[in-house]
Parts: C-alpha cells; structure tokens; sequence
C-alpha cells in the first residue's frame, strides 16, 4: 500500500486513472490571484497538457483536467480566502475568452468519458452559482474575447457577463449546427431559466455558428454589459470592486484545505474517515464512514482551529474525492452499498454542533454548503446506491443524508451477536432541509413527496432513537431482515441489481430520484441524461461520416435526416 502523490493522472496496474488532487502552485492552466476582496482566475491552457495524449487544447479549449483545477479553486477561495467577495473569470489569452470543450478530446473519447467529463463539469459550474447565492463570492465573467460553446456555458455560470465589445468578439453556442450536438453543461437551460432569453431569439442564437457580437448580445441578454476595449479592464475591475463592497463578505483568516492522504491499492481505497472496499467480481464497492473520534469543539474558532482536521469537513472532502474517483475510474462496479461505522452520540453532537454554528459563523457555514453539494453528487451518480444499516452505525442527522440518498435501505431487526446493541437511526433538524437535493426538497420530502401524513410522523420521531422496526413502520428504510435472512437479502438483493441492464439502472434510478419541482439544476442533470445517451451516441454525432469525426478536417458530416 502507497501513500498516493497529489497527480492529475495516477498509474494503478498500469492503467491511467484519474485523479482530482491539485492545488494553486501546481496548476497547469489557470492563474489564481487575490487582490484583497477580488480574486481573479485567468483561464490560461496549455495547449500540450492535456489530461490525455492524442488533441491540442487551442484557443483555451478545456479537458477535464482544467476543470479539476478550476474545481479546486472555487472551493479554496471559500475555505482560504474569506476575504473575498467577487471572483472575476476571464482569459490571459488576447482575443480569446475559451472555445469550449475540447473537439478532439470528445471525438476521441469513450460515451462514458464524455458524459463523466460533462457530468463534472457542471458540477463545478453549480458550485459557482452556489458560492454567488449563499457564501458572498459573486462570479463575475470577463469576456475579453471569443467564448463559444461551453466558453459560453462557464461565463453563464457567473451572476454577471461583461462582453468586450472590439468589433470581432462574440458569444455563441455552436454545437447543433458545427457538431450534430448541444451544449452539455447547462448553455441552453441558463439561456431560458436563468437569462430569461426569448424563446425565438434563444433558437437564432443556438442555431448562428458564428454567434453573436457584443451590441446585439447585450440586446438579447445574453450578456449583461459590453465595453470597448478601451475601457474594458477598468470596468471590469469597477465593477469587481463594487460587487466586493456590497457583499456579505466574510473578515479573519480563512481556513487551509490540505491535500487528503489517501491509501490506494486495486481493491481499495482508503482515508482517514472513509474507505470503499472493491468487489470486481461481483461489481460492487462497499463504502464505510466513520464517525468522529472526538467530540465537537467548543465554539466556532475551535472548529477553525482545527481546520481540515474538524470532522465533518474532512469526511465532506474525503467522500467527495472518493465519489469522484469512482465514478470516473471504476465504471464496471454499479453497485454501492454505503455503511457508517462509529458512536451515534458523537455524530450527533457533531450534528448539533454545525446546526447551531452555521448561521453565526462563515467557516461552519462553508463546511455545511460542501456537505450539501456532496450528498448532490451522491444524487446525481450513476450507480445503484444501497444503504446496510447495522450495529455499530452511526446513520444520524447529517450521516443519514446518505442512507437517504440510497435507492434502498437495508436495516437489521435485531443483531448479529450476542453483544451487540440493535441497529438504530436518528433524525435530527439536518434531515429536513438543511442539505436539500437538486430540486429544492429534502431528502425527507422528496421520499414522502405528497404524503404529508407521512412526512409529519417522521418529523415527530426527529432526535429519538429508532429501531428496525419503528423505522420500518417510519416508512424511512425499504427492508428489515432480521438476523437469520439478514445476509441472504442482502446479497439477493446485489446479485438481482447485477443481473439488470446497467442502461436501464441508470436511466429507471435517475427518473425516480428526483420527485416533485423541477429546478435549473434537475433541468440540467435531466436533459444532460437525456441529450448525452441519445445525441452523443447517434451516427450524426459520433459516427465515421459524424459531425465530431470529421470536424477540423474540410469535410462535411454526412447527416441521416429522417427524425424519428
């Protein structure tokens, strides 16, 4: 077992797989400066460094190796540079804003590739949008030159476009007509829902390859202001400093983000709080949080004081690093059965403990925004996800998040040995809204969608501890074996989820999760389903005589033209 380095790209076995460790110094293709309360991240690719061998990334053209390190520093300017109140994106390259995913990379990569990748990507725009509405770090996009595609998508994530108006430079999302696709991470919802673009001007714009320039931009609101070059680094930076003054900025030293240790080995992965233990043969990865070993710290300074030491900041990071890590590299293992091991009173004051602080103090605050984009991607992931609730858990308050997450929960009724305690769960205030899912609803909510009765009788056994049974009768685990078929169900239960199609898991698991309204969010996660598992792998896009096989080389696509 090796200590793994902080790389891009890791060697297990030979095979390349992925990781999302990185920090500031180490960035290859964005440069993050802190200028009291203005941050700026100028997007500066380096053309030869992509993740992979095999395409150039021109004209600031991202793979997902740009977005690891963009990932990283949206979430360091919340925990280490509080100070800050509006983050400025733009370029280091003359005339060039970004063109987007890279064309050669997506033509060369795997469906499962593409739609990881594109499943990431938005991710991190979404923790933009999140760090603009609830920590007091407004995005600001300074377009100072050409942003095409998803270019485009990352200057809509900002709560502000500022298009540079020199004559040439243009917005555009181009993907229907130059590449037999759309926009993949979120470019033609943001235009509708977010923008408020109208429905026939949206249509012009999404079919006009060569986009549109500054005037007409800022008449269509696809932009919200556009500036000569003359005056545009001025504006932009007026116009920085104004958004820092109004904001809720956060005062006092921010809190460092050290890099994970993490203990890799085929079949395992391994942190402090976390582990998943890999079953290739049966498909199936068993993932165990621990509990904390200590108490809560006295007050808000003690908890950052201890930094990324305070517990539920390092299980928060060290789940989301291991979600992250297998769902990009472990693709054939489709089952994860997700456990907790540790002492339920400990959780619970831990719990207690975020609950009272998090509107009093930033850090605690941050810490529980990142459990709640956490358990988000938990939501989003495409994999069976199982809960085993036995002795020795500690499913309570925010550690329930995740047996709520699961499609099914399995509860013990009873023990295994003769000295164990029963199996028990706990609600507490986190369970209802604290940490809401991608449609706006609790976890809670969403399970009981329309059963008020429901939802109040779980609500009334909020911070008492439940067993098996109450549970089950709660309507808040699916199945209660007792100790003799307690096995046996389980591991039914695993085989039948192996034996499905895993299409049609994915497709059956990502309808059902998301119950009740409809957000910018759940649009975006829905239609990314639904447009990278039929457009992406339709002959028009990806085929020989496809619109992305033949890109860049003079040839038209050779198009089927019936609709079906």
């Amino acid at each position: 077992m090796a200590l793994e380095a902080a790389e891009t790209v890791v060697s297990i076995d030979g095979t390349q797989a992925v990781s999302f460790a990185t920090e500031p110094g180490r960035y290859v293709h964005w440069h993050l400066n802190v200028d009291g309360g203005v941050a700026t991240l100028a997007m500066d690719v380096d053309e030869q460094r992509g993740l992979r061998p095999g395409y150039a990334m021109k004209l600031n053209s991202y793979d997902l190796g740009v977005d690891i390190e963009l990932h990283d520093a949206v979430q360091r300017l919340r925990f280490e540079h509080p100070e800050v109140g509006c983050v400025v994106i733009t370029s280091s390259k003359d005339r060039c804003f970004s063109a987007g995913a890279n064309i050669g990379m997506l033509a060369q990569a795997t469906h499962a590739w593409k739609v990881n990748f594109c499943k990431f990507t938005n991710e991190t725009r979404l923790e933009m949008e999140d760090a603009s509405a609830n920590s007091g770090q407004t995005y600001l996009a300074a377009v100072n030159g050409a942003a095409a595609g998803g270019g485009y998508e990352l200057a809509l994530a900002c709560a502000e476009i500022l298009l540079i108006d020199d004559g040439s430079s243009a917005v555009s999302l181009p993907e229907l007509p130059l590449l037999a696709v759309l926009p993949a991470t979120g470019g033609l919802t943001r235009l509708g829902h977010k923008r408020h673009v109208r429905r026939d001007l949206a249509d012009v714009f999404v079919t006009k390859s060569e986009g549109v320039k500054a005037p007409l931009a800022l008449q269509w609101g696809l932009v919200d202001a556009a500036v000569p070059r003359g005056r545009f680094d001025e504006s932009v930076r007026a116009r920085a400093l104004t958004i820092a003054a109004a904001s809720t900025t956060k005062r006092g030293p921010g809190v460092g983000l050290e890099p994970l240790v993490t203990a890799t080995e085929d079949d395992a992965i391994t942190y402090e709080h976390v582990g998943a233990a890999i079953d290739r043969r049966a498909g199936v990865v068993t993932i165990t949080v621990r509990g904390p070993d200590q108490p809560p710290p006295m007050d808000a300074q003690g908890a950052r004081e201890l930094g990324g030491g305070y517990w539920p900041l390092a299980v928060a990071r060290e789940l989301d690093d291991l979600i992250l890590r297998l769902r990009t590299n472990e693709l054939a293992m489709g089952t994860w059965v997700i456990r907790t091991e540790g002492d339920m009173d400990r959780a619970l004051a831990h719990d207690r403990f975020l609950l009272e602080h998090r509107d009093a103090d930033w850090f605690v605050k941050e810490v529980a925004l990142l459990l709640k984009r956490v358990f988000k991607r938990l939501d989003v992931t495409s994999r069976s996800l199982i809960a085993s609730i036995g002795p020795g858990g500690c499913f309570g308050g925010l550690l329930l998040e995740l047996a709520l997450a699961c499609d099914q929960q399995f509860m013990l009724d009873g023990t295994l040995e003769e000295d164990d305690d029963p199996a028990i769960i706990a609600m507490t205030a986190s369970n209802f809204g604290v940490y809401p899912m991608g449609n706006g609803l609790s976890r809670l909510e969403s399970r009981f969608l329309g059963e008020t009765a429901a939802l109040e009788a779980a609500g009334a056994a909020a911070l008492v501890p439940l067993d098996a049974a109450v549970a089950a009768h709660l309507g808040l685990v699916t199945f209660a074996p007792d100790a003799i078929d307690w096995e046996d169900e389980l591991r039914i239960a695993l085989e039948q989820r192996a034996a499905f199609s895993p299409d049609a898991l994915t497709a059956m698991e990502a309808n059902i999760r998301f119950a009740g309204p409809e957000t910018m969010e759940t649009k975006i996660f829905g239609r990314l389903t639904a447009w990278q598992n039929w457009v992406f792998s339709r002959p028009n896009a990806i085929g020989p005589a496809g619109a992305l096989k033949r890109y860049g080389s003079g040839q038209r696509a050779s198009l089927d033209r019936e609709r079906v």
